[in-house]
Formats: C-alpha cells, sequence, structure tokens
C-alpha cells in the first residue's frame, strides 16, 4: 500500500466540495478547491478538485449502521445522498479486500465504497490534480500508479 500514500496524504483533511454523476451510474466526488471546466462547445463543465475520485459504477454510501444508499437506488434519491457528502471532510481513506476496492472515511460519519458487481478489476480511481501525482487505480489485481502526464493546452477543457 506504499504507492497510495502521497495520495491518501494529499487527500486527508480535504473537503468534499464537489459530487457529481458521470455517464450513467459513475460517481465522482471533488475535494479541495474547485477548478471550473468549460466542454468544448463552450458550456460550463464541472468543476474539478485538487484530488477527484471516480467511481465507475460499483458504490455505496454507508451511515455507521446502515446503507445510506448506492449505483442501485433509485436515481431521484441521488441528489440528497450527494448533498449529505458536501462539505464533510476526509478523515481517512482504506483499501479493502484481496482486489483493492476503496473506502473514504468522512467526518460526518459516512463512508464512501467502492465494489465492482462484475467481472474483471475494481472500477475506481483517484486523480490527483494538485500536486500532481499522477492516477491511482487497480490493474491486474493491484494498486497502480498511472504516473502524472505534462499539461496539455486544453487543460481546463472537457468534452
Amino acid at each position: 500500500m506504499q504507492l497510495a500514500t502521497p495520495f491518501t496524504e494529499a487527500i486527508l483533511g480535504k473537503t468534499v466540495s464537489h459530487v457529481w454523476r458521470g455517464h450513467r451510474s459513475a460517481l465522482f466526488l471533488e475535494f479541495g478547491m474547485l477548478t471550473p471546466r468549460t466542454k468544448r462547445n463552450g458550456d460550463p463543465g464541472n468543476a474539478c478538485g485538487q484530488i477527484s475520485l471516480m467511481i465507475e459504477w460499483g458504490w455505496r454510501i454507508e451511515r455507521p449502521r446502515s446503507i445510506l444508499g448506492g449505483c442501485w437506488s433509485e436515481e431521484k434519491r441521488w441528489p440528497g445522498m450527494f448533498k449529505q457528502l458536501l462539505g464533510s471532510k476526509v478523515d481517512g481513506v482504506e483499501f479493502i479486500g484481496r482486489l483493492p476496492e476503496i473506502v473514504v472515511l468522512l467526518s460526518n460519519g459516512l463512508r464512501v465504497v467502492s465494489f465492482m458487481p462484475a467481472e474483471g478489476q475494481p472500477q475506481w480511481t483517484l486523480l490527483a490534480h494538485s500536486p500532481a501525482l499522477g492516477d491511482l487505480s487497480v490493474k491486474r489485481g493491484r494498486l497502480y500508479l498511472d504516473p502524472p502526464q505534462p499539461a496539455f493546452p486544453h487543460i481546463g477543457e472537457i468534452r
């Protein structure tokens, strides 16, 4: 888990600044100061935090003794669940299981947990934008670091 140490150190104490839904049930949590982004068509995109957590489709939000909801909950409940994450601080990050899933422990007692319910690998990524640490994910059953890429002219632009 030494590979994860720079990421866990960078995210500790950061505030959940923005939560948004990607394609289908993908969940994005943005931590720390936000940077606005613009889509290629000129419309505003979702802001990007100093660190982002993307969970592609298997996720849930846990209370201390029950599940608040998750990717299989009614979609109309999602905005209320996401709102409960906003403003909380990261108290810890854990990696659980033989194939590492990520658990983000928040100051309000909630936990955001990834879980992959299908074949393949866990489908989550921690993206460190500032500091530029690269991306942490799982490949071949182990934590994998994709090193930082050089900045591109369209850094604030998304598709």
